[in-house]
């Protein structure tokens, strides 16, 4: 006999929402063995803008490596942490 699922309540923000999830197991809730992969191609990743301080030479050297593949020097530097994490 297939468990009985619990009813989602409805939320006034999107705040009490993630409240709720943030203390509530989703399995009581959703049947994820009927779940669907689901591609979101247009949705972007939350960015968050840092300072980051670089000696100039060591600067100069990745906006020159950059230049060679011509893309911008913040782009390469993203790259890199990328593979590098």
């Amino acid at each position: 006999m297939p468990k009985q699922l619990k009813k989602i309540p409805k939320f006034k923000t999107e705040k009490q929402e993630r409240a709720f999830w943030e203390t509530h197991d989703s399995s009581e809730y959703v049947n994820w063995s009927s779940a669907e992969t689901v591609r979101l191609p247009n949705l972007k990743p939350t960015t968050q803008t840092i300072s980051l301080r670089l000696p100039t030479p060591l600067l100069e050297r990745i906006k020159i490596e950059a230049n060679k593949r011509d893309i911008p020097y913040q782009s390469l530097i993203k790259v890199w942490l990328k593979e590098k994490v």
